[in-house]
């Protein structure tokens, strides 16, 4: 497991019955996590919340606020810096376990003796496009929500990038690859965090058992001889992260065999307890060094 501890603004207090207590700067949510199934004794923490968020039976949820609390407000890790706001799909914006793979290929990037150019996928906010840019790659950031691609921009602003190259694209993230390969445009490093469920700006639909491999087999034409990684990030229920190790093996492994694969979990740590929460899959190629 790859366990995201290097936060100072962020912060796991607790979690247990479906739940978990977060801080994300100085405000303290409560919010709804299937993987958290273990017991947990609610302590006055979990009732001094500034925020809790309820599922709904019929689906969806909606926010309780205990306080007014601002549209937004920032939180950094390390030299970045994100917006953090409270949407009504229980999200804020940013998903913190993901800062061990911000770790990852910044120091992929730093590494290297020329300039990289990457390609995140399915891109949301840009947590990963502001990790390689401020790294010193080239980025070209797509994903299919013209609402996020437009946050990714002001993450960009509020981390100091705006004069890196950093390409904001609202696409369906297969078509664009299709064309890119049709374009003759190559890519050092590949990033993907594709959704369980999506359509596409024009109604394309994505299914992750069913798209994911095409999806993959896509990019590999669209990579450069020399590539330095290659990452796909997963929140999908029920799929493990053997299937993503399997994956890039059968398919980058194959064709760069001087790298290596790795896979796992991503996690966060927990302050009570010591525990760690599970948060979703990983599954990467990087070039030997």
């Amino acid at each position: 497991m790859r366990v995201s501890n290097e936060w100072k603004d962020y912060e796991c207090i607790d979690a247990g019955n479906g739940e978990k207590l977060e801080r994300w700067g100085d405000v303290i949510f409560r919010r709804p996590d299937p993987q958290a199934m273990w017991n947990v004794n609610y302590n006055e923490n979990w009732k001094n919340v500034d925020g809790h968020y309820f599922r709904s039976v019929k689906g969806g949820g909606e926010w309780k606020f205990n306080k007014k609390l601002k549209d937004h407000w920032t939180i950094d890790y390390k030299h970045l810096t994100f917006k953090v706001s409270p949407t009504n799909f229980k999200h804020t914006g940013l998903f913190p376990e993901q800062a061990t793979n911000w770790d990852f290929m910044m120091d992929i990037i730093k590494k290297q003796d020329k300039k990289i150019k990457v390609l995140n996928l399915f891109a949301y906010t840009g947590g990963a496009t502001m990790a390689c840019s401020s790294a010193g790659a080239d980025v070209v950031h797509v994903d299919a929500s013209k609402g996020m691609t437009e946050w990714a921009k002001e993450n960009m602003r509020l981390s100091g990038l705006e004069n890196n190259f950093i390409r904001f694209i609202v696409d369906d993230c297969l078509k664009f690859v299709e064309r890119e390969y049709r374009r003759g445009n190559k890519y050092d490093a590949i990033v993907m965090d594709p959704p369980s469920y999506g359509r596409g700006p024009n109604g394309e639909v994505w299914k992750f058992e069913e798209s994911l491999y095409k999806l993959i087999d896509a990019c590999m034409k669209i990579l450069s001889d020399e590539p330095v990684f290659f990452l796909v990030n997963s929140y999908t229920t029920g799929i493990s992260s053997i299937v993503l190790e399997n994956i890039l093996k059968t398919t980058m492994l194959k064709k760069y065999p001087e790298g290596v694969v790795d896979a796992g979990d991503v996690g966060l740590p927990i302050t009570r307890d010591n525990l760690v929460l599970p948060c979703g899959i990983y599954g990467r190629w990087s070039k030997n060094d």
